[in-house]
């Protein structure tokens, strides 16, 4: 399943670090996805509902809030109304490079700032929140002994989950500052409250509130025995299999793009205004190309040189496989590495550009390794049969490429 890191700036001006969690083919919607206090994008809770929720088709960018994970800034400055910032921050960043999120999926103080920053992104349709508080001041428990200290120094080291943080009085004073009964009346999207009955950090009955304050149409899931981070797989896959089943039925499905006609071709690429996304279909297997985003694209899939590399890979497996298993060798996997730069031909005195410059050749390295018993001999042959395959036959062979320029419905190219 492809994942592309992904960075932009938050609510406070500090570059946030994300990671795009993107499905086997076109998104039928993109989400956003936010941890909880103190946590950050890759709690392995949180990566799994974003791979499930990606197995459904959702695109799911997750990222570090202000001073947390990979993110820059401190964690004094992201403060929880930076968190609903750093919410409107990605959202805008998707919707620039992107698509603009129509889900948003927040884990315990995640989720209470999910449930305030919809207010703020018009495209959001549901909202799903796990473990989340009712008030966001529930958090203010975490520093009862720090109390005197950060009133009268205005702020003060504590200790959380066995790290060491700097927080400030205007920190703990913006944990009252969200408005949370009102925000979720007027939250006007669908909304889905996951909660386990014996979560010991986040109380069942901060789930009660959240969903009595909210209208319809509004659901609730009960995780059972799970633990407020989800640290059980069996729990994380079931709450993201659930928040997806249940999305899909308020998320639109992103506009449906023309299928591609090949027109007796094996393969056919599109591209359209967006740098440099291209639509992909050999058959019935769709699937998207890209350019990195240092060159200005939004890698959202392969690029035409990690296809091409990706061809000789695949190929000289597969090749080995076949040659393996009719000889009957126990070869239990083969795996096959490639990469690609550029040499001069220095061993060819014609070998020059019309400037005499010697001219530049490809060069393919390719790295094969083997799981079983083989002796020397058959390593060898392996090589030889390595070289057969017949997408490496293709790029050595003398080819011709003859490009038609298509005529246009009906009417002759000029």
């Amino acid at each position: 399943m492809p994942s592309t890191r992904i960075s932009f700036r938050g609510a406070t001006g500090a570059e946030l670090a994300g990671r795009l969690d993107l499905p086997g083919g076109e998104p039928r919607a993109f989400a956003l996805l936010a941890h909880c206090f103190t946590c950050s994008k890759d709690l392995s809770g949180l990566v799994r509902i974003a791979r499930a929720l990606a197995e459904r088709g959702f695109a799911v960018l997750r990222f570090d809030f202000t001073g947390l994970g990979d993110s820059g800034g401190t964690l004094a400055e992201g403060h929880f109304a930076a968190n609903v910032g750093d919410l409107v921050a990605a959202a805008e960043h998707l919707r620039a490079r992107y698509r603009a999120p129509a889900l948003l999926v927040g884990h315990s103080l995640g989720g209470a700032a999910a449930l305030l920053a919809a207010a703020q992104i018009p495209s959001v349709k549901a909202v799903a929140t796990i473990g989340a508080p009712a008030d966001p001041g529930h958090v203010r428990a975490l520093f009862t002994e720090h109390a005197a200290a950060l009133e009268a120094e205005g702020e003060a080291e504590v200790e959380i989950a066995g790290r060491r943080f700097r927080i400030t009085r205007e920190f703990v004073d913006a944990l009252d500052h969200g408005h949370m009964e009102a925000a979720i009346r007027g939250l006007r999207r669908a909304l889905l409250v996951l909660h386990a009955p014996r979560d010991e950090v986040v109380g069942i009955d901060n789930a009660a509130a959240i969903f009595k304050a909210a209208k319809h149409p509004k659901s609730f899931i009960s995780l059972d025995d799970a633990d407020h981070l989800l640290t059980t797989p069996a729990d994380a896959s079931y709450a993201a299999e659930v928040i997806a089943a249940w999305a899909c039925r308020y998320v639109d499905r992103g506009a449906e793009e023309p299928a591609l006609d090949s027109k007796g071709a094996t393969v056919v690429a599109e591209i359209g205004r967006q740098l440099y996304r291209t639509r992909m279909r050999r058959g019935k297997h769709a699937w998207i190309a890209d350019e990195p985003e240092a060159v200005g694209g939004g890698d959202l899939g392969p690029s035409p040189y990690d296809l091409v590399l990706a061809g000789l890979a695949a190929c000289t497996s597969m090749t080995l496989r076949m040659y393996a298993d009719r000889k009957g060798w126990p070869i239990e996997q083969v795996t096959t590495r490639v990469s690609f730069d550029r040499v001069h031909k220095s061993d060819c005195e014609e070998c020059v550009d019309e400037r005499g410059r010697p001219l530049q050749v490809g060069r393919f390295t390719r790295r094969i390794e083997l799981v079983g018993e083989v002796d020397a001999a058959q390593r060898r042959r392996i090589v030889e049969i390595a070289d057969k395959c017949p997408v490496h036959k293709l790029l050595t062979a003398a080819n011709v490429v003859d490009s038609v320029l298509e005529e246009d419905a009906g009417e002759p190219a000029e």
